[in-house]
């Protein structure tokens, strides 16, 4: 899993129509540095779509930072009432802007990041076209290293000048757009930082400039010279705490895992489809053939039966006229007591012991039969039960001793 971090250019130099040049770093989960280099965002296409994770750097000349004191409030209702609570700050319409929230401190007061909505929706729409799964927008000035009881600095060289980034503390930092002129960058950030102490992060190639012009700036405290790394923006990014992309809502990083899902989505709703489709296919032959077979059935027992005028379930009045016929030409059917006792008597012949039976009544075309005690063991009741299935007969025992003797389920018989 990789994160990949992009340093954009201040807005004002997109503006003047200067090439923009990225400074990127793709980083592992524990914060190693896999890659790093510069280039203008529309060919880092690769990187975007392969990193687990895009962390964008606003410049911090196009975020303003605001300390604003609200009264407790859920996240929904802070977030309705933010347009009120800067719109003394802010120059035009609140709504035009994206704004984002930290966290409140003792005494109620919250950092607020402000920027232009249009701009803010350009960068991410165009990290979203190039595959990014998630995206994070931070103000670039917040991701500082920062000491307390300093201020922290960035000076870098971009394609219209020099960028300027100061963190005054560990909620607050400005940014400005200066011409590439060291001497005056230098006196400017001393300006800003009153009488703090200042340690200035620079490149490999600034350093060698810039040192010897920080003596002949009229001190204060200093400025310390440190070189710039990008591990330094990996740490520093991670405790930023203002994320503008879920202000975005729908614009935002969410909307890239909607659009990850629109694919398969709609392959699983094709598949949906097809099985619906498929199932109700299926039913209609199905309810086809079971429409021809009753109407067959039908026809069957009108031929068989040409004087039945009312038929109901011909499968259920052929089984009864048959059980009916056989009943008159004496032929008893296979629940009848003559039957069912007459098998009853074959089955006993077979058994070492034949007065075995205390009671014997007929009910419900079963015969309820009691026998005497100590007169059958395991193996009597096992040899009888197969003796009467070899005539398809059943015998349950509903309790001990009590048995109970019907035809087989499905063997027939039975009058309605």
């Amino acid at each position: 899993m990789t994160t990949l971090l992009i340093r954009y250019p201040a807005k004002a130099s997109v503006d003047s129509g200067a090439a923009q040049t990225c400074p990127f770093a793709l980083v592992g989960d524990g914060g190693n540095l896999l890659q790093q280099g510069a280039s203008p965002l529309g060919n880092l296409s690769d990187l975007v779509a392969s990193a687990r994770r895009v962390v964008l750097l606003l410049a911090a000349t196009d975020v303003t930072l605001l300390r604003v004191v609200a009264p407790p409030l859920s996240a929904a209702r802070l977030k309705a009432a933010l347009p009120a609570l800067v719109e003394e700050q802010v120059l035009g319409d609140p709504a035009d802007c994206v704004l984002a929230a930290g966290a409140a401190d003792a005494e109620g007061a919250r950092t607020v990041a402000v920027v232009q909505r249009s701009w803010i929706e350009v960068l991410v729409k165009a990290l979203m076209a190039q595959g990014a799964h998630h995206i994070a927008v931070l103000p670039a000035q917040l991701c500082l290293p920062f000491q307390p009881g300093s201020v922290s600095a960035a000076l870098s060289t971009g394609d219209a000048g020099f960028e300027l980034i100061l963190r005054q503390s560990q909620t607050m930092g400005m940014g400005l757009t200066l011409p590439a002129q060291p001497q005056a960058a230098l006196q400017t950030l001393r300006a800003m930082a009153g009488d703090e102490p200042v340690t200035l992060y620079l490149s490999p190639q600034q350093m060698t400039q810039f040192a010897p012009l920080v003596a002949n700036v009229e001190a204060g405290h200093g400025i310390t010279l440190l070189e710039d790394h990008w591990a330094h923006w990996v740490a520093a990014s991670r405790s930023a705490g203002l994320d503008l992309a879920p202000a975005l809502g729908a614009s935002g990083s969410s909307a890239r895992q909607w659009q990850r899902w629109r694919w398969p989505l709609r392959v699983a709703a094709l598949a949906l489809l097809v099985n619906v489709v498929g199932l109700n296919v299926e039913w209609l032959r199905l309810k086809r053939e079971a429409d021809a077979v009753s109407l067959a059935m039908l026809q069957t027992f009108k031929a068989a039966y040409p004087k039945e005028l009312v038929i109901l379930d011909p499968a259920a009045q052929m089984r009864k006229n048959i059980a009916l016929a056989k009943a008159d030409g004496g032929q008893p059917a296979a629940d009848e007591f003559t039957a069912l006792s007459a098998a009853l008597g074959e089955a006993l012949g077979a058994l070492p012991r034949k007065d075995i039976i205390a009671t014997l009544e007929y009910r419900e075309h079963a015969l309820q039969m009691k026998v005497k005690p100590n007169t059958v063991d395991t193996g009597t009741l096992a040899q009888l039960r197969s003796a009467l299935a070899a005539r398809k007969l059943d015998l349950s025992e509903d309790r001990p001793g009590t048995w109970q003797i019907r035809p087989l389920s499905g063997t027939g018989g039975g009058k309605s």
